[in-house]
Parts: structure tokens; sequence; C-alpha cells
């Protein structure tokens, strides 16, 4: 559970570092305190990421929880429903280029028929 608390604040951290960081990055020490405060999180003594975690995290995802539940369904049906278009266009598409390969090959394999059947015809002359 430490864990799962430490890796949760962390990611919540390194989200909003990515946009913070190009706006603060020139504060004196900025650096130092950012590592600091990781430290902090990570430190068994401090339990930085449980506090954040108890304090902010679990009770703005507790009053969200449905809000979370119905987009999580919601989610999953629109997946759902994805793979099924992609498949049916996959498979259109899979037998529109069998058919036309056949149709091509068809064409040359007939050709190629109809030259060496010339050629039979010819050498039965000769012979």
């Amino acid at each position: 559970v430490r864990w799962m608390m430490y890796w949760i604040v962390f990611a919540l951290f390194m989200a909003t570092e990515t946009f913070t960081d190009l706006l603060i990055s020139w504060f004196p020490f900025y650096y130092e305190v950012k590592m600091a405060f990781v430290i902090w999180l990570l430190s068994p003594y401090t339990r930085g990421a449980s506090l954040l975690y108890r304090r902010f995290v679990h009770p703005t995802l507790a009053r969200k929880e449905k809000d979370i539940d119905a987009f999580l369904v919601q989610t999953r049906q629109r997946g759902y429903q994805t793979v099924l278009r992609f498949g049916k266009r996959g498979l259109n598409l899979a037998a529109t280029a069998a058919v036309q390969a056949a149709t091509k090959s068809q064409g040359a394999l007939a050709g190629r028929l109809r030259s060496f059947s010339m050629q039979d015809l010819r050498s039965l002359r000769e012979q």
C-alpha cells in the first residue's frame, strides 16, 4: 500500500512537473529542492507520499469515484465498438485485396496458359 501511494503521488508530481518545470526552473536551487521533495516522498521516516496521498489524493478520488467508474464503463464500451469497427474494416480490406489479387493473377495465369497453348500448337505443326 505504501508503494502504491508513493507511485500515485510521484506520477502526479511528474505530470505537473512537466508543465511547471518550464515556468519555474529558473529559480535558484530549483533542482535541489525538487530532489529533496522526491527524497521526502520516498523516505520511510517522513512518509511524505502517504501524507500527501491521504490528505489530497484519496479524498479527491473518493469524491469523484462515481464519475471515474462511469468514465471507465463508457471507455470500455467505446473501445469495444472501436475494435469491432476496425476489425470489420480490416476484414473488408483483406477481402478486397484477396479478390483483387485473385482477379489479377487469374488474368496473368490465363495469359500464360494462352501463350503456352499457342506454343504447343505451333510445335505440333512443326512436328
